[in-house]
């Protein structure tokens, strides 16, 4: 049994089985959606008792899931964060 398409999407709706093709056109309700906060993790900037600047990453409950090396400037530190974000998109997982 061979398809047929008696309709196309540049066509103008022809009859089939002599019954005219109607199209509705009834008003979509929309409903808001509901804003739901999601919690993430976070980055702390702390100074450490070196003097040296430290990030750490906590998880949405608080627990401290990664800490960074030393920097000697805040700036450093923010480039460590910012590398740290970059790099764990698809991390490889290594067994040693």
């Amino acid at each position: 049994m061979d398809l047929v398409y008696e309709k196309t999407l540049y066509s103008n709706p022809t009859p089939v089985h002599n019954k005219p093709i109607t199209v509705s056109r009834k008003p979509i309700k929309r409903t808001p959606i509901k804003r739901t906060s999601i919690k993430t993790g976070k980055f702390e900037v702390y100074k450490d008792k070196a003097g040296e600047y430290r990030f750490r990453l906590k998880a949405p409950n608080g627990e401290i899931i990664a800490v960074g090396e030393g920097y000697r400037s805040k700036k450093s530190c923010l480039n460590g964060i910012q590398s740290v974000k970059k790099n764990v998109l698809k991390p490889k997982i290594v067994e040693l």
